[in-house]
């Protein structure tokens, strides 16, 4: 055992011993995410030397020729310790190329009697399906051809699940036919962004704001992901699905749920998940005044051909419950915009009497602003006074919590937490099927109204169409990107 992994770590780090089998692991997802992520917590002494990687291809490079393509991607991690490079070495030891094609089984055998050397019900045995969801139904199918869809195997599954609720429900039932709904992780990788996660603990560990949580003190709730880059070499990917099934089905209504939902009994699996759900079911169907759908001008040039699928969406939705009746949640998502970020912007009301008699316009909100990327942190913007003399002068004033610069550590990417979960067995940040279909069932009308609708063309480096939804609460929807960001 290397030297690095005779330290000791925490008990509530410690992740067991388990196989890790990606299918389309010399694939982008796997090469880009997926092992540099397992790298980082092999650094971080999570993974042992009893851990073990198949990555799974129907042709498999040499592991010479992956370890040159997947460097590149691991290069921040490479220059984050001084023996990373010895560290990086053991970790290819761990790894394991195995060819295996899907669709005729050949190799699975040899994969399976591999596993099987180590397989107890105390080795979690982890299928990690980097592939084309058409391939799904198929991959399970051969995991179980060949005995490994046992209790303590595992079936993480990425997105798009599905295009419509239809579709949805017809890839799920493929999964089911071969790991129960326990055994199934549906992955989300904005659940597992350090930010989100504290939006729960903000929520529910601090009673000065959970108190404040209520249609009677928010005025309105803002998410926003913005992306300044195009849809590029992706086009005919991205023309398949659009801005409401590529964030807003999953992202968005996810970041929407946390915001809302009602605090779980436990911070368990299905209880934080029950609530999330009745979020969703408690949505009211938007009206089409409520869409607002956009193109960037130079999208038809990328695709190289006609179409009217939105590169920008935008809704204003309600949650016909007690506590959020009457207040708008505005949800946007849209790429080539001004900048790249992800924002949750909760304004809170007026104070019912102005007793300094200033005008109206010169007030400024209270404002919480959790920024999820870049530069992860919590903005808390209050009103105070101007020092110095001249009377009671006002000015907005901020408390800021950045991440980066309280906490003296490098904060994990999304894809390493939830890896781990996984190995744990923990689904807590994983979507439930009754919540994957509550979303489409959500959206599936919208998609109906965008099959009708012409999207509005805006220009490159905007927030989007020039009459925009929310004109009136545009300069809320999001603050400007610190110098140097990226």
């Amino acid at each position: 055992m290397s030297a690095l992994h005779q330290k000791k770590i925490p008990d509530s780090a410690i992740v067991p011993a388990s196989d890790y089998v990606i299918f389309g692991g010399t694939g982008d997802l796997s090469l880009r995410k997926i092992v540099p992520a397992l790298f980082w917590r092999w650094l971080d002494r999570q993974l042992s030397d009893e851990f073990r990687i198949y990555l799974s291809a129907r042709n498999v490079p040499s592991l010479d020729d992956f370890t040159n393509a997947l460097r590149p991607f691991c290069e921040e991690a490479l220059a984050s310790q001084d023996d990373a490079e010895v560290e990086f070495e053991n970790f290819l030891s761990i790894i394991n190329l195995v060819p295996v094609n899907i669709l005729n089984g050949e190799g699975a055998e040899a994969l399976a009697a591999s596993l099987k050397e180590r397989f107890s019900p105390e080795r979690p045995c982890i299928f990690y399906l980097a592939v084309a969801p058409s391939l799904f139904g198929a991959s399970c199918q051969l995991i179980q051809s060949v005995g490994l869809s046992e209790p303590q195997c595992r079936l993480v599954v990425e997105k798009p699940l599905g295009s419509d609720g239809t579709s949805a429900r017809q890839i799920n039932d493929e999964l089911l036919a071969v790991f129960s709904e326990e055994q199934i992780y549906r992955i989300d990788h904005y659940l597992g962004k350090e930010t989100v996660q504290n939006l729960m603990a903000l929520r529910f560990a601090n009673v000065l704001f959970e108190n404040q949580w209520t249609n009677q003190n928010i005025d309105h709730v803002q998410i926003t992901v913005a992306e300044d880059l195009g849809v590029g070499q992706r086009a005919a990917y991205y023309d398949k699905f659009g801005a409401l099934r590529d964030m807003v089905q999953n992202h968005l209504l996810q970041l929407l749920c946390l915001v809302a939902m009602e605090p779980p009994a436990k911070f368990q699996a299905n209880q934080v998940r029950d609530e999330k759900l009745r979020v969703l079911r408690a949505l009211r169907q938007t009206k089409p005044e409520d869409v607002q759908l956009g193109q960037y001008r130079d999208y038809l040039e990328e695709l190289g051909a006609p179409s009217n699928t939105e590169t920008y969406a935008a809704l204003r939705c309600y949650i016909d419950n007690w506590r959020w009746a009457g207040v708008p949640f505005y949800i946007r998502t849209g790429k080539k915009l001004t900048m790249r970020a992800s924002e949750i912007i909760i304004t809170f009301k007026q104070s019912p009497h102005d007793i300094f008699d200033l005008a109206d316009d010169t007030r400024t909100p209270n404002r919480l602003v959790i920024r999820l990327q870049p530069q992860e942190g919590l903005r808390l913007q209050l009103t105070s006074k101007a020092p110095g003399p001249g009377g009671m002068r006002l000015l907005p004033s901020e408390l800021n919590l950045s991440f980066g610069d309280t906490f003296d550590q490098r904060l994990p990417d999304a894809y390493e937490r939830l890896l781990m979960d996984t190995a744990r067995g923990n689904q807590t940040l994983f979507m439930r099927l009754d919540e994957v279909l509550a979303a489409w069932d959500f959206v599936d009308p919208i998609l109906k109204h965008a099959a009708d609708t012409q999207p509005a063309i805006y220009h490159t480096s905007s927030m989007g169409p020039a009459d925009s939804l929310f004109a009136n609460t545009e300069s809320d929807w999001i603050t400007p990107v610190e110098e140097g960001a990226s």
